[in-house]
């Protein structure tokens, strides 16, 4: 750590990976790195994830599509671990050219399509299936609105806040206190809308609330990076409410529990590929290991 400030170059250059505990997933260049097809199975849809929040966003999407009765919603969720390269494979990068988890290929079409970006993915589902989705002008606008301001914001929470906070090899006061402003001030938009309506975007539970659920709820809930106790969370008494109430919807739990490498045994899922994996195929049950 160095007490002098920062000259930037005139010209920057990648010399060596840098950025602390995730420093192997990024890279100033695009493409594949290695050789190496997907898996594939048998089910329409065929997710390629690991479950952060933008992976439990389409795991939970899914479950409760499957919830409500529609068969095309099956899937098969393949393992990405990011750690150690998998989103540089060369079928991964054709599914997602940007090498970002998750990446959805729905093979009830011929050819099957490809779906990148999770907000993308949550919108593909929605029309699809016509479902989670509002149909009238103004409560689908509503949404959208509401889908595009998580896509948007959950930089500066994740990327901002999260890594400065958690994962940098060093901390800075200036980078900590300019997200956690950022953070706080977003958690007060949440809990202002939702002391006016049930659901982020009104009455209704739309893919609205399924995006910004993974990332506000684990961060109240002190789920993501340590931080709640220094965010105060527990003071945006509706925004709580509401991540109580998702947290105890069954797709939920279900979902944020495929892909899933860490934490209790009994809610890691590595791979999901039958309903009944869930009570078959959890860590605890394959090692035998207990939390």
């Amino acid at each position: 750590m160095s007490d002098q400030p920062y000259t930037p170059p005139k010209v920057w250059t990648w010399d060596s990976e840098s950025g602390g505990q995730f420093a192997k997933i990024n890279r100033p260049v695009a493409g594949a790195t290695h050789e190496k097809a997907l898996s594939r199975g048998k089910h329409p849809m065929q997710l390629y994830s690991l479950g952060t929040p933008n992976g439990v966003k389409v795991t939970i999407m899914l479950e409760e599509l499957l919830e409500l009765g529609f068969d095309g919603a099956e899937y098969d969720a393949h393992l990405v671990r990011i750690t150690e390269g998998d989103q540089f494979g060369s079928g991964f990068v054709e599914v997602n050219p940007n090498s970002k988890i998750p990446a959805l290929l729905d093979q009830s079409t011929n050819p099957p399509i490809r779906v990148f970006e999770s907000g993308s993915i949550l919108l593909y589902l929605g029309e699809k299936f016509g479902a989670y989705l509002p149909h009238t002008p103004e409560q689908r606008t509503e949404t959208l609105n509401w889908l595009f301001w998580q896509m948007g914001a959950a930089p500066y929470l994740g990327g901002g806040f999260g890594h400065f906070y958690a994962y940098a090899p060093e901390k800075y006061e200036y980078p900590i206190n300019r997200f956690a402003m950022e953070v706080k001030r977003q958690m007060d938009v949440l809990d202002q809308q939702l002391a006016k309506h049930q659901y982020i975007a009104g009455r209704e539970y739309t893919i609205a609330d399924i995006a910004i659920w993974p990332w506000y709820g684990a961060l109240v809930r002190n789920e993501a990076y340590d931080a709640a106790e220094f965010l105060d969370t527990q003071s945006y008494k509706h925004l709580n409410r509401w991540v109580e109430e998702i947290a105890a919807r069954p797709a939920v739990q279900r979902g944020r529990m495929v892909n899933r490498t860490w934490g209790d045994p009994k809610k890691q899922l590595h791979e999901r590929h039958e309903a009944g994996d869930f009570e078959t195929k959890t860590q605890d049950k394959l090692t035998g290991e207990e939390s």
